[in-house]
């Protein structure tokens, strides 16, 4: 079950800030999982205890690149986002042993 919920973690620039600042960590979800099924699987795979799980769904948005042969247009699909917060102390961490 906890493969199907969580889909991946974000790592970018805003979501490094929010977890060293604030530790708040963000995560991409399954469309259907509810705050609790993601409280629930943060909790078992990362073994913290999470204090709050707010949940967004990112709209699609159409994108464009030129190419040598030409403008290329596509979509990228709507997901949900998780940002979970846990307590001051514990830590999130993504890379492993890199």
């Amino acid at each position: 079950m906890i493969k199907t919920v969580l889909v991946k973690p974000i790592i970018t620039e805003k979501a490094e800030m929010l977890s060293e600042n604030l530790n708040r960590y963000s995560f991409v979800v399954n469309r259907k999982a509810k705050k609790a099924e993601v409280k629930k699987a943060v909790e078992e795979m990362y073994d913290v205890k999470v204090l709050a799980v707010n949940t967004m769904i990112m709209p699609a948005k159409l994108k464009s690149r030129m190419t040598k042969s030409g403008l290329l247009k596509g979509k990228v699909s709507a997901y949900k986002k998780a940002i979970v917060t846990i307590p001051e102390g514990e830590e999130i961490d993504f890379y492993g042993e890199i």
